[in-house]
């Protein structure tokens, strides 16, 4: 009987044994799993990307202090100010480009730079159409110039900069921030600034840097620091923002290159006075044959238009084979050939088309 009883504590003590054993591992297994658990660790490679501006501070800096804030007097007044910029530093003369809306009409032009020097600037020329002016003053030590880049070698979403005195010389050499929004824009201007029908049509860089008045004549730089523009204006209609406007550097710097040189800036012309068709009354063309074009308002005796028989209320709607729509694509397509050419124009006399060869003339503007 004792034998049995011993054996009986003995299953008994097995028992507990594994029950408390088991539960041993189960405590264990909850608080220290990874003591336990062999797992395997998997690396996932995860490329990273980050765009950073590092450099552009130092592309600023590059133009930064060869840019000036050009301010226009009349009368010891105070007329107009704007911005511009050292291009060009040799025989001892240091040139500056700016935009002719800048200076037109003064009888003083002084250019501010960095250094505060304040310097009387002389107007060697200027181009109303390409919006254009040349200036230039004696140069002196350690003068900043410019580093002219290439439009064309710029795309369509490039870090670009301005650098300029928007608004008032208050704000002088601010630096405004952008991408090339777009190439080869048309835009119609006054070239006149009497904000009348536009007249004239320029080949345009567009951003959306910040440009505002004052900034005009300033450089558009890419983001080495190189000159790719001068702008010139900001497309301002209600509800559009962001969309300023530079003359490519290639265009500007053909111009200066002849204003430098004394040369005449000469371009071909009719020789006819003229209105936008949508601009007249509408007795004087049929709408079923054109509703854009140019209306010959006048002829000039023994001009190109009058030796090829042009004359009073033809309607121009083609320059050979281009559509023309009003007087401010005429003049931007007519300009793009030489004097002496010869170009065909289309115009509608008498409610009907026809085809009259020109020998384009020359004129100063």
């Amino acid at each position: 009987m004792k034998k049995k009883n011993n054996w009986l504590v003995k299953i008994l003590v097995i028992i507990i044994t594994f029950f408390l054993g088991a539960f041993g591992m189960y405590l264990l297994f909850h608080f220290y799993p990874n003591e336990f658990i062999k797992t395997t660790n998997t690396t996932k490679v995860v490329k990273d990307v980050s765009i950073t501006d590092t450099g552009l501070s130092e592309a600023v800096n590059k133009v930064y202090d060869a840019v000036v804030v050009v301010q226009t007097y009349v009368r010891k007044e105070l007329s107009a100010s704007g911005t511009g910029f050292v291009y060009k530093n040799e025989d001892g003369k240091a040139y500056i480009l700016t935009n002719n809306h800048v200076i037109s009409g003064g009888t003083k032009i002084y250019v501010n730079f960095t250094n505060g020097k304040k310097i009387e600037a002389e107007v060697l020329g200027s181009d109303t159409y390409a919006d254009i002016a040349v200036l230039s003053i004696d140069s002196f030590d350690d003068i900043s110039v410019a580093t002219l880049g290439n439009s064309d070698n710029a795309k369509v979403g490039d870090t670009v900069f301005a650098v300029g005195a928007p608004l008032d010389s208050v704000y002088s050499w601010t630096v405004t921030r952008g991408i090339l929004s777009g190439k080869n824009r048309l835009i119609e201007v006054d070239s006149s600034n009497s904000n009348s029908t536009s007249d004239w049509v320029m080949s345009s860089i567009q951003t959306d840097a910040a440009i505002n008045s004052g900034n005009s004549g300033g450089p558009l730089c890419d983001a080495n620091g190189e000159v790719i523009g001068i702008t010139s204006m900001k497309l301002v209609k209600s509800g559009v923002e962001g969309m300023g406007f530079a003359i490519p550097i290639e265009t500007a710097i053909d111009y200066a290159d002849k204003i430098v040189k004394n040369e005449d800036i000469k371009r071909p012309y009719l020789g006819i006075s003229m209105y936008n068709v949508s601009d007249i009354n509408k007795k004087y063309y049929d709408e079923s044959i054109t509703t854009t074009g140019v209306y010959v308002a006048d002829v000039e005796k023994n001009s190109p238009a009058d030796k090829a028989g042009i004359k009073k209320g033809d309607i121009i709607v083609k320059l050979n084979d281009t559509d023309i729509e009003s007087v401010a694509y005429l003049k931007y397509n007519l300009y793009k050939f030489n004097i002496g050419e010869k170009v065909t124009l289309t115009v509608v006399r008498d409610d009907e088309k026809q085809n009259i060869e020109v020998t384009l003339g020359e004129s100063g503007n």
